[in-house]
Protein backbone atom coordinates (compact mmCIF):
# COMPACT_ATOMS: atom_id res chain seq x y z
CA UNK A 1 0.00 0.00 0.00
CA UNK A 2 1.25 3.49 -0.89
CA UNK A 3 0.54 6.81 0.77
CA UNK A 4 -0.33 9.38 -1.92
CA UNK A 5 -1.10 13.10 -1.85
CA UNK A 6 -3.24 14.40 -4.74
CA UNK A 7 -3.54 18.15 -5.26
CA UNK A 8 -6.74 19.52 -6.74
CA UNK A 9 -8.73 16.41 -5.83
CA UNK A 10 -12.13 18.01 -5.18
CA UNK A 11 -13.23 17.37 -8.76
CA UNK A 12 -12.10 16.37 -12.24
CA UNK A 13 -9.06 14.22 -12.85
CA UNK A 14 -7.77 14.68 -9.32
CA UNK A 15 -10.96 13.33 -7.78
CA UNK A 16 -11.03 10.34 -10.16
CA UNK A 17 -7.36 9.58 -9.46
CA UNK A 18 -8.03 9.75 -5.72
CA UNK A 19 -11.05 7.46 -6.04
CA UNK A 20 -9.01 4.95 -8.07
CA UNK A 21 -6.25 5.01 -5.45
CA UNK A 22 -8.66 4.45 -2.57
CA UNK A 23 -10.38 1.62 -4.46
CA UNK A 24 -6.98 -0.04 -4.89
CA UNK A 25 -6.35 0.11 -1.14
CA UNK A 26 -3.91 3.00 -0.95
CA UNK A 27 -3.84 5.69 1.73
CA UNK A 28 -4.90 8.94 0.08
CA UNK A 29 -4.72 12.52 1.29
CA UNK A 30 -6.84 14.95 -0.70
CA UNK A 31 -6.44 18.68 -1.29
CA UNK A 32 -8.78 21.57 -2.07
CA UNK A 33 -8.43 25.33 -2.12
CA UNK A 34 -10.95 26.00 0.65
CA UNK A 35 -12.78 24.19 3.45
CA UNK A 36 -16.06 23.80 1.57
CA UNK A 37 -14.34 22.12 -1.37
CA UNK A 38 -12.30 19.97 1.01
CA UNK A 39 -15.54 18.71 2.57
CA UNK A 40 -16.91 18.03 -0.92
CA UNK A 41 -13.73 16.11 -1.75
CA UNK A 42 -14.11 13.88 1.32
CA UNK A 43 -17.77 13.26 0.50
CA UNK A 44 -16.88 12.29 -3.08
CA UNK A 45 -14.02 9.99 -2.07
CA UNK A 46 -15.11 7.82 0.87
CA UNK A 47 -12.14 6.15 2.48
CA UNK A 48 -9.71 9.01 1.92
CA UNK A 49 -7.57 9.67 5.00
CA UNK A 50 -7.90 13.46 5.07
CA UNK A 51 -8.36 16.58 2.96
CA UNK A 52 -5.89 19.45 3.34
CA UNK A 53 -6.74 23.05 2.51
CA UNK A 54 -4.63 25.62 0.69
CA UNK A 55 -5.13 28.09 -2.15
CA UNK A 56 -2.30 27.40 -4.60
CA UNK A 57 -2.58 30.94 -5.96
CA UNK A 58 -1.05 32.11 -2.67
CA UNK A 59 2.61 31.57 -1.84
CA UNK A 60 1.82 31.76 1.89
CA UNK A 61 -1.01 29.24 1.70
CA UNK A 62 1.04 26.89 -0.46
CA UNK A 63 3.86 26.99 2.08
CA UNK A 64 1.35 26.26 4.84
CA UNK A 65 -0.06 23.40 2.77
CA UNK A 66 3.41 21.87 2.48
CA UNK A 67 3.76 22.10 6.28
CA UNK A 68 0.37 20.46 6.80
CA UNK A 69 1.23 17.70 4.34
CA UNK A 70 4.55 17.05 6.08
CA UNK A 71 2.76 16.87 9.43
CA UNK A 72 0.85 13.81 8.19
CA UNK A 73 4.12 11.95 7.55
CA UNK A 74 6.14 11.18 4.46
CA UNK A 75 4.32 10.35 1.23
CA UNK A 76 5.35 7.60 -1.16
CA UNK A 77 4.03 9.67 -4.08
CA UNK A 78 2.72 13.16 -4.77
CA UNK A 79 0.48 13.84 -7.76
CA UNK A 80 0.58 17.52 -8.77
CA UNK A 81 -2.80 17.56 -10.47
CA UNK A 82 -4.25 20.98 -9.56
CA UNK A 83 -4.31 23.60 -12.28
CA UNK A 84 -5.90 26.75 -13.67
CA UNK A 85 -7.32 26.91 -17.19
CA UNK A 86 -7.02 29.36 -20.04
CA UNK A 87 -10.44 30.83 -20.71
CA UNK A 88 -10.39 33.74 -18.27
CA UNK A 89 -8.72 37.15 -18.18
CA UNK A 90 -5.32 37.84 -16.69
CA UNK A 91 -5.71 37.79 -12.90
CA UNK A 92 -3.02 38.98 -10.55
CA UNK A 93 -2.66 37.10 -7.29
CA UNK A 94 -2.16 38.69 -3.89
CA UNK A 95 1.57 38.11 -4.40
CA UNK A 96 1.49 40.13 -7.63
CA UNK A 97 1.87 37.12 -9.92
CA UNK A 98 -0.11 36.06 -12.97
CA UNK A 99 -2.48 33.41 -11.65
CA UNK A 100 -2.02 30.65 -14.27
CA UNK A 101 1.73 30.64 -13.69
CA UNK A 102 1.27 30.89 -9.91
CA UNK A 103 -1.07 27.89 -9.70
CA UNK A 104 0.25 25.68 -12.49
CA UNK A 105 3.99 26.20 -12.06
CA UNK A 106 5.07 28.01 -8.91
CA UNK A 107 2.78 26.03 -6.57
CA UNK A 108 4.04 22.57 -7.62
CA UNK A 109 7.59 23.91 -7.48
CA UNK A 110 7.03 25.14 -3.92
CA UNK A 111 5.41 21.90 -2.77
CA UNK A 112 8.24 19.93 -4.35
CA UNK A 113 10.85 22.08 -2.62
CA UNK A 114 9.17 22.14 0.80
CA UNK A 115 7.58 18.73 1.25
CA UNK A 116 9.55 15.76 2.54
CA UNK A 117 10.94 14.15 -0.59
CA UNK A 118 8.72 11.24 -1.75
CA UNK A 119 9.73 8.28 -3.90
CA UNK A 120 7.64 9.44 -6.84
CA UNK A 121 6.44 12.75 -8.28
CA UNK A 122 3.86 13.15 -11.03
CA UNK A 123 3.17 16.49 -12.71
CA UNK A 124 0.07 17.00 -14.83
CA UNK A 125 0.79 18.60 -18.20
CA UNK A 126 -1.15 18.86 -21.47
CA UNK A 127 -0.62 18.23 -25.16
CA UNK A 128 -0.83 22.02 -25.42
CA UNK A 129 2.62 22.19 -23.82
CA UNK A 130 4.09 21.65 -27.30
CA UNK A 131 2.86 25.13 -28.19
CA UNK A 132 4.48 26.61 -25.08
CA UNK A 133 7.21 29.22 -25.12
CA UNK A 134 10.19 28.50 -22.83
CA UNK A 135 11.17 32.18 -22.70
CA UNK A 136 11.41 33.22 -19.04
CA UNK A 137 11.67 36.97 -19.63
CA UNK A 138 7.97 37.88 -19.20
CA UNK A 139 6.38 35.07 -17.21
CA UNK A 140 3.92 37.46 -15.58
CA UNK A 141 2.57 38.88 -18.85
CA UNK A 142 3.32 42.47 -17.93
CA UNK A 143 4.80 43.46 -21.29
CA UNK A 144 2.80 41.23 -23.62
CA UNK A 145 -0.86 41.46 -24.51
CA UNK A 146 -2.67 38.77 -22.52
CA UNK A 147 -3.34 35.48 -24.29
CA UNK A 148 -4.89 32.90 -21.99
CA UNK A 149 -4.25 29.97 -24.30
CA UNK A 150 -0.58 30.84 -24.65
CA UNK A 151 -0.20 31.41 -20.91
CA UNK A 152 -1.69 27.97 -20.28
CA UNK A 153 0.51 26.30 -22.91
CA UNK A 154 3.58 27.98 -21.41
CA UNK A 155 2.63 26.80 -17.91
CA UNK A 156 2.12 23.22 -19.08
CA UNK A 157 5.52 23.29 -20.81
CA UNK A 158 7.06 24.50 -17.55
CA UNK A 159 5.38 21.62 -15.72
CA UNK A 160 7.27 19.19 -17.96
CA UNK A 161 10.43 21.26 -17.48
CA UNK A 162 9.94 20.99 -13.72
CA UNK A 163 9.35 17.23 -13.85
CA UNK A 164 12.49 16.70 -15.93
CA UNK A 165 14.56 19.10 -13.83
CA UNK A 166 13.63 17.21 -10.67
CA UNK A 167 14.44 13.92 -12.38
CA UNK A 168 17.90 15.28 -13.22
CA UNK A 169 18.52 16.90 -9.82
CA UNK A 170 17.08 14.06 -7.71
CA UNK A 171 18.17 10.77 -9.32
CA UNK A 172 16.70 8.69 -6.48
CA UNK A 173 13.19 10.05 -7.17
CA UNK A 174 10.94 8.96 -10.04
CA UNK A 175 9.71 12.24 -11.52
CA UNK A 176 7.46 12.21 -14.59
CA UNK A 177 4.84 14.25 -16.43
CA UNK A 178 1.43 13.04 -17.61
CA UNK A 179 -0.70 14.20 -20.51
CA UNK A 180 -4.25 13.10 -19.65
CA UNK A 181 -5.58 13.88 -23.12
CA UNK A 182 -8.46 16.18 -23.99
CA UNK A 183 -10.91 15.08 -21.32
CA UNK A 184 -14.31 16.29 -20.16
CA UNK A 185 -13.34 18.30 -17.10
CA UNK A 186 -14.35 21.89 -16.37
CA UNK A 187 -11.22 22.88 -18.26
CA UNK A 188 -11.65 20.50 -21.19
CA UNK A 189 -15.38 21.05 -21.67
CA UNK A 190 -18.25 18.55 -21.99
CA UNK A 191 -17.46 17.64 -25.62
CA UNK A 192 -13.88 16.50 -25.01
CA UNK A 193 -13.31 13.15 -26.76
CA UNK A 194 -10.68 11.41 -24.57
CA UNK A 195 -11.40 8.94 -21.76
CA UNK A 196 -11.48 10.70 -18.38
CA UNK A 197 -10.76 7.53 -16.42
CA UNK A 198 -7.70 6.74 -18.55
CA UNK A 199 -6.33 10.23 -17.95
CA UNK A 200 -6.44 9.61 -14.20
CA UNK A 201 -5.30 6.00 -14.52
CA UNK A 202 -1.86 6.97 -15.79
CA UNK A 203 -1.28 9.19 -12.77
CA UNK A 204 -2.27 6.35 -10.44
CA UNK A 205 -0.09 3.86 -12.34
CA UNK A 206 2.98 6.08 -12.12
CA UNK A 207 2.33 6.77 -8.43
CA UNK A 208 1.95 3.16 -7.31
CA UNK A 209 2.89 0.52 -9.86
CA UNK A 210 6.05 -1.59 -9.73
CA UNK A 211 5.72 -2.33 -13.43
CA UNK A 212 9.17 -1.70 -15.01
CA UNK A 213 7.49 0.65 -17.49
CA UNK A 214 6.24 2.79 -14.58
CA UNK A 215 9.44 2.83 -12.53
CA UNK A 216 11.31 5.21 -14.81
CA UNK A 217 12.08 8.92 -14.50
CA UNK A 218 12.27 12.00 -16.66
CA UNK A 219 9.55 10.90 -19.08
CA UNK A 220 6.23 12.23 -20.33
CA UNK A 221 3.34 9.74 -20.53
CA UNK A 222 -0.02 9.53 -22.28
CA UNK A 223 -2.30 6.59 -21.37
CA UNK A 224 0.60 4.64 -19.80
CA UNK A 225 2.78 5.07 -22.88
CA UNK A 226 5.79 7.35 -23.19
CA UNK A 227 5.15 10.29 -25.49
CA UNK A 228 7.52 12.88 -26.87
CA UNK A 229 7.84 16.12 -24.95
CA UNK A 230 8.84 19.50 -26.32
CA UNK A 231 12.63 19.50 -26.64
CA UNK A 232 12.92 22.58 -24.40
CA UNK A 233 11.86 20.42 -21.44
CA UNK A 234 15.12 18.45 -21.67
CA UNK A 235 17.34 21.53 -21.94
CA UNK A 236 19.37 21.90 -18.70
CA UNK A 237 19.60 25.65 -19.32
CA UNK A 238 15.81 25.99 -19.45
CA UNK A 239 15.47 23.74 -16.40
CA UNK A 240 17.99 25.66 -14.32
CA UNK A 241 16.50 28.98 -15.45
CA UNK A 242 13.02 27.96 -14.32
CA UNK A 243 14.28 26.69 -10.96
CA UNK A 244 16.23 29.91 -10.40
CA UNK A 245 13.22 32.05 -11.32
CA UNK A 246 10.90 30.13 -8.99
CA UNK A 247 13.46 30.40 -6.20
CA UNK A 248 13.65 34.17 -6.71
CA UNK A 249 9.85 34.56 -6.75
CA UNK A 250 9.12 32.40 -3.72
CA UNK A 251 12.33 32.61 -1.73
CA UNK A 252 12.66 28.83 -1.61
CA UNK A 253 15.39 26.88 -3.39
CA UNK A 254 15.00 23.32 -4.55
CA UNK A 255 17.16 21.24 -2.20
CA UNK A 256 20.09 19.33 -3.61
CA UNK A 257 19.35 15.72 -4.47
Amino acid sequence: MSKVFVTGSADGLGRIAAQQLVAAGHEVVLHARDRRRAADALDATPGAAAALVGDLASIGQTRALAEAANATGRFDAVIHNAGAGYRGPRIETGDGLEHVFAINVLAPYLLTALMTVPDRLIYLTSGMHRGGNPDLSDLQWRRRRWNGGQAYSDSKLFDVVLAFAVARRWPRVLSNAVEPGWVATKMGGPGAPDDLALGADTQVWLATSNDPDATVSGRCFYHRRPTSADRAASDPGVQDGLLKTCDELAGVALPEG
